[in-house]
């Protein structure tokens, strides 16, 4: 019996054999088709190689899509667990060609695989066509040798696809499998096609024309094909079963169910176990390409899965968090075939157990109340939607979660009451944010919120995406348009843009619909709607329009790589200068990273060097960049470290990075540990080099470092060690002696400053004769005043303790030139200091010099003017207070 992975296999390789390119699934999250929640189907990641927007190297491919259906128009969700043929994940086998093969070829693939590589017999199948194919009828009468009545026509769209309203379309041949005239139902198209006796396995698309919006037709000029077939349907097949849930892979998933909760896989508890292995799959996929639970978009469909999944695991009696103890054995299952699955297993368990630990807390009061309510209202009675969504506000519990617990009761809800007490809530909150002092012109936003919902951000998974204009916002009002040179604000579905928060710069980049160009120049966040900031270039952009969006690659690498060493640089200072050390502000952006922490002093050489070289370390290590989803008590007791000015709710992002010996973590050897919603590298190494420029003060208390990474610490270091060359052959020296050479060049330029200021002030001091300044008798007292050139201010004290030496009793009063400008100095010997003071004669010199002021002490004062013609005044001006104070 074949295993699913051994039919997965064997599809894939038959198709490579057959000239067919083995492409790997694309992301749960459609990366090309606003217009989806999850990715559905085989085709999705094709859809720009069929419309011809896109091309590949290839005109053959097949796949093993990953698919979810439980949000949007494809919706299984209710209907799990309780038949045997539905799923919230499952996946698409599935072959394509781009306008290579057609019909001619796409038939004889598919019987020849079904009938030959995987043995089924022929006479248990049959097909059905759109009704006037009488191409595809032909082919199976050549090729399968099908008779008229196992050819089924069909006229309704069961058989004839559309990717939309416009746009590529064409007819299907599906094939059925007769399971035998014991199981009741019909054959397709008859009146009993409900029922589980013929089961279609594949569906095969003949892309052959282009609809028109007044609903004409044209041929493709080449055409292509699509096809999809259930791995579960078809294993169950190939597995001699009916039910889906029977196969392999389901069967190891339900066992492992059972064997945790302890009890029968296939008695009372069998619609439980299969509800958990199925909502397993789909919640470890979603979380694995990005998707976390949350209250809006695909994260609140990710939640209403992981609570469904959870409330059936309690009805089995479980009393603590169960899902993550069962993703070893999908991992186990699905690993190999999928190895991003294995890569985010530590991620998807801890997302599980968070979850289910916050929804054990609540499900039983929920539960009570629900049971309290039930038991007032008349038998059969509907549950009223206000209580509804009161389990839904405070309990957590998803609407169709209420109605699934209910369904077992044979009871519903009253949406409308529940839609109405939904709309109370948003009215409230939309009146207490208007009272909060925000801008008025700001209310935009929440308006856009109310109407569009949030922004679904796919930035931590790619840089390029398909996203749908919501609407245009120009000076606080939305707009119908915006055109070449016009600014606007762009609101869409979902983007890949990083908005600015914590520290990190909004992403960059394009824009582009069928109509027009916009250059994206930042992103913010309001209220959880994204703002792209834009300038159109080219043509006019519309709200309604898609859009095909790319973020500023090179850009965002940088960012990546400061954010990351950012958080490398905070740990290097708190093992260097202590636990003190806390972020107090952050810039992460392209050329250059900002960090501001709590440190009373500034660092030394030696500590700089040691922060530097301890980054550089683990940038080395080139460990994985891990991501998880905590609640933040959880976070902080791992030792994390939460981001300055950072508001957090009851879940965050955790980031770790680095192994230490003696670190962090669980497992004590975590070096870095933060809670940050930022975007990171995906390995330490992606990091590069990191080189600090300087440590400086930011305010009271606070220390800042700024620093490069990557490209841009290259170019640095490359332009020192370019300068340096330079010097070292200026200096004609080797670089290592150049710090030695300007040592000793520099104790040579102060040795000879020196030598030049003694020698000016001799020559100062030397006057006209020689002899030095003339000495005069200024009431008794000798004085000496003097203009001395060649001098500057600072080396009047000198001078003056000088002259005074030599004088041994008297008075000087010295004036030095510099650019017109002038200083002053006056000494007093001690014995004269009773009658004269310098501080006077300065003031009287600065007078007449056109200054103000001067000051000092008795026997030394100094002051300064703008006019040093004036000198011979100012000498006059010192006489006269010698004068007068020996009168």
């Amino acid at each position: 019996m074949p295993s699913l992975n051994d039919i997965r296999s064997t599809f894939l390789n038959y198709y490579a054999a057959n000239g067919h390119r083995i492409v790997p699934s694309s992301p749960l999250v459609p990366r090309n088709d606003p217009s989806l929640m999850f990715t559905a189907a085989g085709m999705v990641q094709f859809k720009n190689l069929f419309t011809g927007v896109e091309t590949r190297d290839y005109s053959r491919a097949t796949t093993a899509q990953k698919c979810v259906r439980a949000g949007g128009k494809h919706n299984d969700l209710d209907n799990v667990g309780y038949t045997a043929r539905h799923h919230t994940f499952f996946e698409m086998l599935g072959n394509f060609s781009f306008g290579d093969y057609f019909k001619d070829e796409a038939i004889p693939f598919a019987w020849d695989l079904i009938t030959k590589e995987f043995g089924i017999d022929p006479s248990r199948l049959l097909v059905t066509i759109y009704h006037d194919d009488d191409e595809a009828a032909r082919i199976w009468k050549k090729h399968a040798g099908l008779s008229d009545d196992r050819i089924i026509r069909i006229a309704t769209d069961d058989n004839f696809w559309s990717m939309g309203a416009t746009g590529p379309c064409g007819p299907c041949t599906e094939i059925f499998y007769d399971h035998g005239d014991h199981i009741p139902g019909g054959p397709p198209g008859s009146p009993d096609e409900d029922g589980d006796r013929f089961i279609e396995i594949w569906n095969l698309v003949f892309m052959q024309f282009e609809q028109f919006e007044d609903g004409s037709r044209t041929a493709l000029p080449n055409p292509s094909i699509d096809t999809g077939m259930g791995l579960e349907r078809i294993g169950a097949l190939l597995q001699g079963k009916h039910d889906n849930y029977d196969t392999d892979l389901f069967r190891a998933l339900i066992e492992a169910s059972a064997h945790a909760t302890n009890t029968d896989p296939d008695g009372t508890g069998k619609t439980h176990h299969r509800v958990i292995a199925d909502h397993l799959r789909s919640t470890s996929f979603l979380i694995a390409d990005g998707v976390m639970p949350s209250n809006e978009g695909r994260g609140y469909v990710l939640r209403r899965i992981m609570r469904r999944a959870m409330r059936h695991a309690h009805l089995l009696g479980a009393q603590d968090p169960l899902m993550h103890r069962l993703v070893p054995e999908l991992v186990h299952q699905m690993g190999q075939a999928y190895p991003e699955l294995g890569e985010a297993r530590p991620l998807i368990e801890e997302t599980l157990k968070l979850e289910e630990t916050r929804f054990l807390q609540t499900l039983d009061r929920g539960l009570r109340l629900l049971d309290d309510e039930l038991d007032r209202l008349p038998e059969g009675g509907a549950l009223p939607g206000e209580v509804a969504f009161k389990l839904y506000d405070t309990f957590g519990f998803p609407l169709d979660l209420t109605q699934d617990a209910l369904r077992e009761r044979g009871r519903e809800v009253q949406i409308a009451g529940f839609n109405a007490a939904m709309d109370e809530q948003k009215a409230k909150a939309r009146a207490a944010w208007a009272g909060s002092g925000d801008t008025a012109d700001a209310a935009i936003w929440y308006d856009l919120a109310d109407r569009e919902g949030s922004t679904e951000f796919l930035g931590y998974e790619t840089e390029t995406a398909e996203g749908q204009i919501r609407a245009l916002v120009r000076d606080g009002a939305e707009v119908k348009e915006a055109v070449a040179g016009e600014q606007v604000m762009i609101v869409l579905n979902q983007t890949p843009f990083y908005a600015e928060a914590g520290g990190q710069v909004g992403d960059t980049g394009t824009l582009r619909t069928p109509e027009g160009r916009a250059q994206i120049t930042d992103t913010r966040k309001v209220a959880n709607v994204w703002i792209h900031v834009a300038e159109v270039e080219e043509g006019r952009i519309a709200p309604g329009q898609g859009a095909e969006l790319a973020v500023d690659h090179v850009r965002r690498g940088a960012i990546r790589a400061n954010h990351s060493a950012t958080h490398l640089l905070h740990e290097a200072l708190r093992e260097a200068l202590g636990a003190h050390v806390a972020q107090r502000g952050s810039l992460n952006a392209p050329d250059r990273l900002r960090f501001d922490f709590s440190h009373a002093k500034a660092l030394t050489t030696e500590e700089l060097a040691r922060v530097e070289a301890e980054v550089n370390d683990y940038i080395r290590q080139n460990t994985s960049v891990e991501t998880r989803i905590m609640a933040p008590d959880d976070a902080r007791g791992l030792g994390a470290q939460a981001l300055f000015g950072e508001k957090y709710g009851d879940e965050v992002r955790v980031v770790s990075m680095g192994r230490a010996p003696t670190g962090k973590g669980a497992d004590g050897q975590t070096y870095s540990i933060e809670l940050c919603g930022g975007t990171h590298v995906r390995q330490t190494g992606d990091i590069g080099i990191f080189t600090l420029l300087g440590d400086s003060a930011s305010s009271s208390g606070v220390r800042r470092i700024e620093a490069l990474t990557g490209a841009a610490a290259y170019r640095h270091l490359s332009d020192q060690s370019r300068r340096m060359d330079e010097l070292a052959g200026t200096l004609k020296a080797q670089p290592e002696e150049v710090g030695a050479r300007v040592k000793a060049l520099m104790d040579e330029r102060k040795a000879l400053q020196a030598e030049v200021a003694r020698l000016r002030r001799d020559a100062a001091m030397g006057g006209t004769t020689g002899d030095g300044p003339s000495v005069r008798e200024v009431g008794g007292i000798s004085f000496v005043g003097q203009l001395l050139t060649g001098v500057s201010g600072r080396d009047l004290p000198a001078l003056i303790d000088a002259q005074k030496d030599r004088l041994g009793s008297g008075v000087v009063l010295f004036i030095a030139e510099a650019g017109g400008k002038a200083a002053v100095a006056a000494g007093v010997t001690s014995d004269l200091t009773g009658s004269v003071s310098a501080v006077d004669l300065v003031r009287a010199a600065v007078a007449e010099l056109g200054g103000k002021g001067g000051g000092g002490r008795p026997d030394m004062a100094q002051g300064g003017g703008p006019d040093a013609a004036n000198a011979e005044a100012a000498i006059a001006a010192a006489i006269g207070v010698i004068e007068a104070a020996t009168a």
